[in-house]
């Protein structure tokens, strides 16, 4: 494959990654562009292409850009081997139920997180950072974080050493300040983000492991920040991991 064949590939599949972690409303094309660093007439060429073949779809109303029918066909058909949202959707449903806030289940994808199910508590006051279908680099929201410190050392340290969380993320995931709330993680077994992404906006993830014993989603909280008040959090953290070891036990027995 040719070097330029590599980088458009690459483009494609960076921009198809955007729009699936837009918000339910969809995303313009400036906005797709700003996120993947592409110039818009690029970005908007890319798109026409990919709407072209079905992978995308652009809302005549508004010019927002969502997944394509094509995308939910391929889905649908690598769904048997990497889906795992039906085993996990009862859980997520009773973590919700239990704790009154938004629940989640995330994978990691690489050096990611990807949001696959949402439920929402009966508590009215709601988080709405994370959704179904966005992405976060490891380390960033509970999620993110929970994966990370559970991860060997030498990965986690090459993780962190080759990746730039600063510059979106702010200070605050200094690679002092991730190493510090890693270890918080593999003291207390569950990962809270105390408003890091939104302020006010609180989370806190548990892992959840594969057959082989790595990390390979997490089960997530997210509320206000009245709601994960120090007093509550170890009963959110206990009900976290109980809820993760269930859901870990019930992935081991699938075929």
């Amino acid at each position: 494959m040719s070097e330029e064949s590599s980088t458009v590939i690459g483009r494609v599949s960076t921009l198809l990654r955007a729009v699936g972690s837009s918000e339910p409303g969809g995303s313009s094309t400036t906005s797709l562009a700003r996120a993947t660093g592409l110039a818009r007439p690029t970005a908007h060429r890319l798109l026409a292409a990919l709407a072209a073949e079905g992978f995308v779809d652009r809302d005549g109303a508004s010019g927002r850009w969502f997944l394509g029918p094509e995308i939910y066909l391929l889905g649908s058909m690598s769904s048997a081997r990497y889906d795992v949202t039906d085993h996990a959707r009862d859980i997520v449903r009773a973590l919700a139920a239990d704790s009154g806030e938004s629940a989640f289940l995330s994978a990691r994808r690489g050096d990611e997180t990807v949001c696959l199910l949402r439920e929402d508590g009966s508590f009215p006051l709601r988080s709405h950072v994370l959704h179904e279908g966005i992405r976060f680099p490891l380390g960033v929201a509970s999620a993110g974080l929970v994966i990370l410190a559970h991860l060997p050392d030498a990965e986690l340290d090459a993780y962190l050493a080759g990746t730039d969380l600063v510059t979106q993320w702010g200070v605050s995931h200094s690679n002092e300040a991730v190493q510090q709330r890693v270890q918080a993680v593999r003291r207390e077994g569950y990962a809270v983000n105390p408003g890091l992404l939104v302020e006010g906006s609180w989370g806190m993830g548990a892992a959840v492991f594969d057959r082989a014993g790595r990390p390979a989603w997490a089960l997530s909280l997210t509320g206000v920040e009245t709601r994960f008040r120090a007093e509550r959090r170890p009963e959110l953290g206990r009900l976290l991991l109980e809820q993760a070891h269930v859901l870990t036990k019930t992935l081991g027995r699938r075929n």
